[in-house]
Parts: C-alpha cells; sequence; structure tokens
C-alpha cells in the first residue's frame, strides 16, 4: 500500500508540472483502495472510481512486484493481476459498476445515516430506477466510448466488437455462437443493470415502502412536520392481527385528537429529536394511556431497525464472526448468527441446558446432545 501511495503521488505530482491538474483546498487528496471487509455493508463505489483514477499506479506497483518480490508465488500473483487488469473485461466492467453504484450511491449514503428521512430514501430509489432504466436504454454507446479512450490511454487491446466470443477460460477451439458485443451487452450489461433494479423492486417493495413511509410519518422532528394521517393507517394496515377494521377507525380518531395535543397544545413536545424522545414524553406526560392505539403502533416502528442506523452498526461492531466467513454467508445464516450477538443481553440469561433442548426438539436428531 505504501508502494501504491508513493506512486500515486508521484502521478499527481508529475501531472500538476504539467498542468494537467489544478491546486487548490479539497483538490488532489489522498486516495486509496477500500478491503472487502471494510465496504462489506457499504457501497464499492469510491474503490471502483479509485481504481480506475489509479489504475497507472496500480500498474506500476505490480509491475515492480513482479520483479522485486520476495518469493516465486508472489512474483506469479502479481503477473496473473497485471495480465488481468490490462484487459478490456476489466476496464469495462470498472467502468460499468462506477456508473451503476454511483446512481445508488445517494440512496446508499442516505440510508447509513443515523438520523435517515425516510420519505426522502424513498423518493431517491425511484430516482435510481429512472436513472438506471435511462443508463439502460441511452447510455450504452457513451459507456464504450468511455472504456475505449480509457484503453487507448493505457495500450489494452479494445476487440472487434463483430468478432464470435471466445471465453478465455475454455478451450479457444470452442467459441461461442455469439459476438463479443453481445457478450457485453445482453450478457454483462443488461443483466447487471437489471439485476440492480431487481434488488431495488425487492428491497423497497410496496409493504416496505408503506412501512417505512409511515415510521417516518410518527417521527417527531421538526414540529412533526411529517405526520400523515392517511400514510400511518397504511402503515397501521400492514398488522391486521393488532389494528383490526374497529380498531383502524378508533386509531384513526386518535390520531386526529394526537396531533393537535403534541404540536399545537403541549409544549412538552417541542424540540423532540426523534422516536425515542416522542414515547419517553408519552409515557413521562402519561399520554400512552389517553392514546393506546397510537402509542402501540409508535412501539411496532421502534422495534423496526430502519428507522436508525443500529444495525449497521451492530454489523460493523461485531468481531466474532471473520470476515472471510461473514462474507461467504447467506442471508439466513447471517441473521441467525447476528440475533445472538445483537440480543446477547437476552441470550445470556438463556441456560445452555435450555439451547439444547430446543435445539435437540426441532426435529429427530441421531446423536444427542
Amino acid at each position: 500500500m505504501d508502494d501504491l501511495r508513493e506512486s500515486q503521488a508521484e502521478k499527481v505530482q508529475e501531472a500538476l508540472d504539467m498542468g494537467e491538474l489544478e491546486t487548490g483546498r479539497g483538490l488532489n487528496q489522498e486516495l486509496g483502495l477500500a478491503r472487502a471487509a471494510d465496504t462489506r455493508w457499504g457501497s464499492h463505489y469510491k474503490s471502483f472510481k479509485n481504481f480506475i483514477f489509479m489504475f497507472s499506479s496500480i500498474i506500476d506497483v505490480l509491475d515492480t512486484i513482479v520483479v522485486d518480490a520476495p518469493t516465486l508465488e508472489e512474483r506469479a500473483k502479481a503477473k496473473g493481476y497485471l495480465s488481468t487488469c490490462q484487459t478490456f473485461e476489466v476496464a469495462f466492467m470498472l467502468h460499468l459498476m462506477r456508473d451503476i453504484l454511483g446512481i445508488t450511491n445517494e440512496l446508499n449514503t442516505s440510508l447509513q445515516k443515523k438520523e435517515q428521512d425516510i420519505a426522502n430514501a424513498i423518493l431517491l430509489v425511484e430516482v435510481a430506477k429512472q436513472r438506471l432504466q435511462k443508463l439502460r436504454e441511452e447510455k450504452w454507446d457513451s459507456l464504450i466510448d468511455k472504456v475505449s479512450a480509457f484503453c487507448v490511454k493505457y495500450n489494452i487491446l479494445i476487440p472487434n466488437f463483430d468478432d464470435l466470443y471466445v471465453n478465455s477460460g475454455r478451450s479457444r477451439r470452442k467459441v461461442a455462437d455469439y459476438t463479443i458485443l453481445h457478450h457485453y451487452r445482453a450478457d454483462i450489461f443488461f443483466k447487471i443493470i437489471d439485476w440492480q433494479v431487481q434488488e431495488l423492486n425487492a428491497r423497497f417493495n410496496e409493504v416496505t415502502t408503506n412501512l417505512l413511509v409511515g415510521v417516518a410519518c410518527l417521527n417527531p422532528v421538526d414540529s412533526f412536520s411529517s405526520f400523515d394521517i392517511n400514510k400511518i393507517l397504511r402503515m397501521a394496515e400492514l398488522y391486521p392481527d393488532d389494528f383490526d377494521e374497529n380498531i383502524t377507525v378508533t386509531l384513526k380518531n386518535q390520531l386526529e385528537t394526537y396531533i393537535v395535543d403534541v404540536r399545537d397544545v403541549d409544549e412538552r413536545f417541542s424540540n423532540l429529536q426523534g422516536l425515542v424522545d416522542l414515547s419517553e414524553t408519552l409515557v413521562n406526560t402519561k399520554k400512552h394511556l389517553n392514546y393506546p392505539f397510537v402509542f402501540r403502533l409508535m412501539k411496532f416502528a421502534l422495534l423496526l431497525p430502519v428507522a436508525t442506523a443500529t444495525v449497521e452498526r451492530n454489523f460493523l461492531a461485531m468481531k466474532l464472526i471473520k470476515s472471510e466467513l461473514r462474507n461467504r454467508m447467506n442471508d439466513e445464516f447471517m441473521s441467525s448468527c447476528l440475533v445472538p450477538y445483537v440480543e446477547r443481553k437476552i441470550f445470556n440469561t438463556i441456560s445452555d441446558e435450555t439451547i439444547m433442548n430446543t435445539f435437540q426438539e426441532i426435529k429427530t436428531r441421531r446423536g444427542q446432545l
């Protein structure tokens, strides 16, 4: 990493001397490449962006390692990385992923904030989907132009898109029945964009959106400026066992009285900073007894980890599960590992015998614990 910094510093100084870069506060700051563990819960946007910007320095460092590495294994690895980096496919993927993750970067940043603006985050989801669709339909040619210019700059061979595609991992005698253009446009460009849109649709479907917006409407920040009865009622509909039709009618009436009380009458509810402050004030003033169904809905909102970055911080604080293992886990296994860690105070009160008996009773097992 020190070699990379030195090489990049030399490149920046050379560009400054030639007038290709301007000097000024905040300009030409030192860049780096994040490790996989550093970005497991965030976006790789900066990594791709920095990789492109520092490409020349990365190649120089790999060249140096190929010659000067102390072991044959290290030289062989560096040679393999160097060969792979100097291919059109890597150049294409770097620029494509930078553009895609750049589109979702504002959404990612919004969701990482400690005090999230859920309403704006939902709008950013729609913005991201529209921009991804525009990228898919209109930006192919401009992407290829950027990649081609990058390849010319660094002497990377640009393939003939009309040639038949040959998978470098297979025998060259087994030529595919489709062109290089089809491979990059249909198999990579379209598919990756479609996967990203599908992921946004899956994570922010109608149910999730109504839930998030409902939580945001309960937030007391800025004198309950986000309060919207209809959106809160849609959130309540997601809990039919707790809010049947009769209770929902009562909830609506309570909400209408509640908002006048806490926003316009009782000054103790001014300048609250979140749902936690609001719930504590409701209890301290005993207003939770006046508005039991409003308070019930608020408790559901407090149980949701979407209102703050609590889950994010718990992930980053977790040291018991190593990065290499964590990156290979599926979501279900990950969730099973996280629950005991995040709720360790509760789990510390459960005896080993209880855990073993519960495990044994889940299904018939050959051995007994």
